[in-house]
């Protein structure tokens, strides 16, 4: 079992300097295990935050200033576009791009996911291999067991690590891993001075869920596999995204048709964020609106067994 230290402050030594760990904001003994077992992962320098959109504050404060460009991807995450675009009254320019392709040579900072969530499209990294901006992957979806993004080239690699990493629907929690030493002090400067840290529970949390990642994630993506394949045979689905890594696929019924698609289901059920072992399913356009279709559902695919999910899904399908 992980010890959960959850000491707020530590005594200094005899001669009264500061130990390793003085007070729970700036570090502590749970997270600095969690950040150590990820950064192994990611074959970088780990640091954990309060979530994940904590991280994205963080990477907006330490790497960028009044006038900065982000590119950011199309159909990426939609609160990842929302927390960026908090910052524009302070001068940050935020531009869209389809990342399929090459991203503008102007962008300070070049913002991707592999793959974007709900859309799911995955990065170009022949081009953003030969771009010249700090290039962020976020690559929630996909984990360290499909991709790591530092050895493609990026600079910084960001988790929504309440999702995949914990994967229990129990941790609120950000991740941001980097192979470069400033960079990695400049983020930890921020979240130190921010008060965007995790807390030691979470941090636990991602201990736990790190020893079971490539068990859970490699089940999840051949049960998605199969279940996109038989969704795309399906008279009432017109669309099935699927990148063919991970447990997320996105598809599309009629506009009319998804809320009673969703609320159909017995073992699936009808609730936000993904990740988890158990499976989940929600209509976007209630979150998203018009940048997404009506009828797009977004299926986060658990451990259950893959003809049990197929019944649930293809019986709620018959409503449509």
């Amino acid at each position: 079992m992980t010890l959960v230290d959850r000491t707020t402050a530590w005594a200094y030594d005899g001669d009264g300097e500061p130990r390793e760990f003085v007070y729970q904001r700036y570090a502590h003994p749970t997270g600095k295990a969690a950040e150590d077992a990820l950064g192994a992962l990611e074959r970088g320098d780990a640091l954990l935050f309060g979530s994940g959109t904590a991280a994205v504050t963080a990477c907006v404060f330490a790497f960028c200033a009044p006038g900065t460009t982000v590119a950011l991807a199309e159909g990426a995450y939609f609160g990842t576009g929302a927390t960026l675009r908090e910052f524009e009254p302070w001068g940050l320019r935020v531009v869209e791009f389809d990342q399929t392709g090459a991203a503008p040579p102007d962008a300070d900072v070049v913002w991707v996911e592999a793959p974007s969530n709900p859309f799911l499209t995955l990065p170009s990294w022949d081009a953003l291999r030969g771009h010249g901006g700090l290039v962020v992957c976020d690559a929630t979806v996909s984990t360290p067991v499909f991709l790591r993004p530092l050895d493609e080239g990026a600079d910084v690699s960001l988790h929504s690590a309440t999702k995949y990493l914990t994967g229990h629907h129990d941790a609120l929690l950000g991740a941001i891993a980097t192979c470069d030493p400033e960079k990695r002090d400049r983020l930890y400067q921020v979240r130190m001075r921010l008060g965007l840290s995790a807390a030691p529970d979470a941090a636990a949390a991602l201990l736990r869920g790190l020893d079971t990642l490539e068990v859970r994630v490699r089940r999840q993506a051949e049960t998605s596999a199969e279940l996109a394949r038989r969704l795309a045979e399906h008279p009432a689905v017109l669309r099935v995204r699927y990148p063919g890594v991970g447990g997320l696929i996105t598809f599309d019924v009629a506009d009319d048709a998804a809320r009673r698609v969703e609320t159909s289901t017995k073992l699936i059920e009808n609730m936000t964020s993904l990740g988890g072992v158990r499976t989940t399913m929600e209509s976007r356009h209630r979150w998203e609106g018009d940048r997404v279709p009506r009828g797009l559902l977004r299926l986060s695919v658990g451990l259950e067994d893959v003809d049990v999910l197929w019944d649930d899904l293809s019986g709620a399908l018959e409503n449509a």
